[in-house]
């Protein structure tokens, strides 16, 4: 494999010139094709001064523009800032501000929220928009305007390529600085792992600013010459369409866009006959919503786990070999990990502690924040803030966010726990706990839930639990809502209902 990512283009460039890089509605692109697209948005960016080192935002969707864009970028030696397309102005200013990008890449739907904040950025040099001709700078003219990149510039494996902006629980958000090792060392592993080769289709649906479909969807994909099966958003029946009209052979979406596909009532296991591995990850999955899945469609969900400080992937269950329900399975090659206590010391197997990782994945650390870097960055050990525990094989189970934990009466409880036993009840699509603050145990557990039967009663579910769940384990309330807080990923965001819940305090 290559030392850069834009490395792996070239060679898969090579070695496929006339496969299908990517496909997208009804446009298939060949390697070859899309080599050229880059060159020429790298000689379009390289005409406006940018140079190795340099800063160029990406606020799109999934689209052939955001892929294009990626690896022209780094073509130059310059880095990616993806933003979520979604993100407030405020939140868009404070990450264009903090990478010091030079150059803007979005979608004119975007413009009004931009305009404002070109002014207030003195490293801001250029907004490139695209699908419209009525910007001064429009993504064909930034195409068509040159074919010449200036120098050529030399780019090493611990060069930037990517800063990833976390979506902190407390504080701003944290840039993560990954270098073209970072990715390629992970997207290798990926590709060896999953055995990636030239004739596999890969569903990209998961959003391409999100570090998951960057490498597992993108980065590994075109390191291999696969072909990148890309969908501009979530739509359960679309994804299946597209799976069974284009014969993917790789899925890789989190928990709740499994949870969505297995209600279609109407798709069945032949849509899915030449899916080889399922992949999820972004949130643990749970265990129920898995078998249910993978017997419905006949097919093997494959559940990992990783962070934008990891590039992201640390473990995954393996292909071929011992899968374990629940668990996220074992290291990637090249990628130690440990559970350790407050301590930094590490835990014998079957205790819970704090997991741990190093390898070639693990960050340069995060931009300007040295004490925040510090704080996780422990002789070369990456602090993961997940509660962790590892079996005799090295299956890791994560138990819960460090901080999500829930002490009732000085007894620990870990949200995953009751959330995999809300599951299990049939009207229950989906589930999140959190602690809620009481005078005589210091905390309670709460429950949200969706349901698919409007019926279904707070002592239903509750005694639901009673029957499985130790005494302080089981929720003392549950709230029923049309919809659970997510990101963009679809991940469940607790930190949404905390917030629900001081509201409905203060009321």
């Amino acid at each position: 494999m290559g030392f850069t990512l834009y490395e792996n283009l070239k060679r898969s460039v090579r070695k496929f010139p006339d496969s299908n890089a990517y496909i997208f509605k009804d446009k298939s692109v060949t390697y070859k094709e899309l080599n050229q697209q880059v060159e020429q948005l790298a000689a379009g960016l390289s005409a406006q001064g940018i140079r190795k080192g340099d800063g160029v935002a990406l606020i799109l969707g999934n689209n052939p523009e955001f892929l294009i864009a990626y690896y022209g970028i780094l073509r130059l030696g310059a880095f990616v800032v993806p933003i979520n397309p979604l993100f407030t102005q405020g939140e868009i200013h404070y990450i264009l501000e903090n990478s010091q990008a030079k150059v803007v890449i979005a979608h004119v739907s975007l413009e009004p929220k931009l305009s404002g904040i070109k002014k207030q950025l003195e490293n801001l040099q250029l907004i490139i928009y695209t699908e419209t001709e009525d910007e001064e700078w429009t993504w064909e003219r930034l195409m068509n305007s040159s074919m010449n990149i200036y120098g050529s510039p030399s780019i090493n494996e611990e060069d930037l390529a990517v800063i990833l902006y976390t979506s902190g629980t407390t504080g701003k958000p944290k840039g993560a600085m990954l270098s073209h090792r970072n990715l390629v060392s992970n997207a290798d592993a990926i590709s060896q792992l999953l055995e990636l080769q030239n004739e596999d289709r890969v569903v990209a649906v998961l959003p391409m600013f999100h570090v998951f479909c960057m490498t597992i969807c993108l980065n590994a994909p075109i390191a291999c010459g696969a072909t990148v099966l890309t969908l501009p958003k979530f739509s359960p029946l679309d994804v299946v369409n597209t799976i069974r009209e284009r014969k993917a052979t790789v899925f890789a979406g989190v928990p709740t866009m499994y949870s969505f596909i297995y209600q279609l009532s109407e798709i069945s296991a032949e849509d899915f006959s030449f899916i080889r591995m399922c992949i999820s990850g972004g949130a643990s999955i749970p265990v129920e919503l898995l078998q249910k899945f993978e017997n419905k469609f006949n097919v093997s969900i494959l559940e990992g786990y990783g962070l934008s400080e990891t590039s992201p992937l640390v473990a995954i269950n393996p292909l071929k070999g011992t899968r374990k329900p629940g668990s996220i399975g074992i290291n990637i090659p090249g990628v130690k990990s440990k559970v350790v206590n407050e301590e930094g010391k590490e835990l014998s197997r079957g205790e819970v502690g704090e997991l741990v990782v190093q390898g070639a994945n693990v960050m340069k650390g995060y931009l300007g924040m040295p004490e925040a870097t510090a704080a996780t960055l422990i002789d070369r050990w990456f602090y993961t803030g997940d509660l962790a525990t590892m079996d005799e094989e090295g299956y890791i189970y994560i138990v819960d966010r460090k901080k999500d934990i829930i002490i009732v009466g000085g007894y620990n409880v870990y949200p995953r726990e009751v959330e995999e036993v809300l599951y299990k009840h049939p009207a229950v699509v989906e589930a999140s706990v959190i602690g809620i603050p009481d005078g005589e145990y210091g905390e309670k557990v709460k429950a949200y839930v969706t349901v698919k039967d409007e019926q279904i009663t707070t002592n239903e579910i509750i005694q639901f639990c009673q029957e499985r769940l130790v005494k302080y384990k089981i929720p003392s309330q549950v709230e029923f809502l049309k919809e659970l807080p997510k990101n963009s990923t679809g991940k469940i965001l607790r930190r949404e209902l905390r917030t629900l819940l001081e509201t409905q305090l203060k009321i």
